[in-house]
């Protein structure tokens, strides 16, 4: 895998700003933002595909849309148990109270202590599930990422053998790529939230920098994720395609 890549590859396409401000902008607008996932998929699979300059273009838009728009459906579908282990400990916790409410609340202090206190263990092994499973979540749904951008089917997306092959047969590289991800986002936000409070000091032109540093950023750190993932399963092989 070739790290040092995937964060200069951007800057070797001849049109990389344009191509990267129109992904900050698109990324910036809700419902239109899924577009800009589209756009992704695409350099993921030209990534895969061994493309010397893998960002597209901005054509076949409404296509990419689409893309974008599968990608958000299975990201919901995949975090709705996690919404259910959110909300239960809160239908616990107002059954009890609805019951306690139509009876003397000083005569049941003891039975209200008690409830709070098995609610407050019973929330902590849900918050303890909620973390693995989010974290579950993080580390395989690229791989569904990978799988949908090699097939392009809505199915795809949930074909759990293939996914956790795709991970499994390409382990080093595949948790090379997840820990950088992490990792990245980690550093990038710190820089955003430095350089952000520094421009916030220069009035108006200040705050549109702001927004536009860390629009670009986000796209950049974006996109230099693509790549890493894209590489775990780009054949070493592969002849690289130059793209005119």
């Amino acid at each position: 895998m070739d790290i040092g890549k995937s964060f200069s590859y951007p800057f070797e396409d001849d049109e990389w700003l344009t191509k990267l401000l129109l992904g900050a902008v698109v990324s910036a607008v809700p419902i239109l933002n899924f577009a800009w996932t589209g756009y992704t998929v695409d350099i993921l699979k030209n990534v895969i595909d061994g493309f010397s300059r893998p960002l597209p273009d901005w054509s076949d838009f409404g296509e990419k849309f689409v893309k974008g728009f599968f990608i958000w459906a299975a990201g919901f579908i995949y975090t709705l148990p996690a919404m259910l282990i959110a909300c239960l400990p809160l239908g616990l916790l107002l059954i009890p109270a609805a019951s306690e409410i139509g009876s003397a609340a000083g005569n049941n202090s003891e039975g209200i202590n008690a409830w709070f206190s098995i609610f407050s263990g019973v929330s902590l092994i849900f918050v303890c599930l909620l973390v693995l499973y989010l974290l579950l979540f993080s580390f395989y749904f690229p791989a569904a990422y990978i799988n949908f951008a090699q097939k392009g089917t809505f199915g795809s997306l949930f074909e759990i053998r293939e996914i956790i092959k795709i991970v499994s047969e390409n382990t080093s590289e595949y948790l090379t790529a997840w820990l950088i991800s992490i990792v990245g986002a980690i550093l990038v936000g710190i820089i955003i939230s430095i350089v952000s409070t520094v421009l916030g000091f220069i009035f108006c032109i200040g705050w549109l920098l702001s927004w536009v540093f860390t629009a670009l950023a986000g796209v950049y750190l974006f996109v230099v994720f693509v790549h890493l993932f894209g590489q775990v399963v780009a054949a070493d092989t592969m002849e690289v395609v130059p793209i005119e």
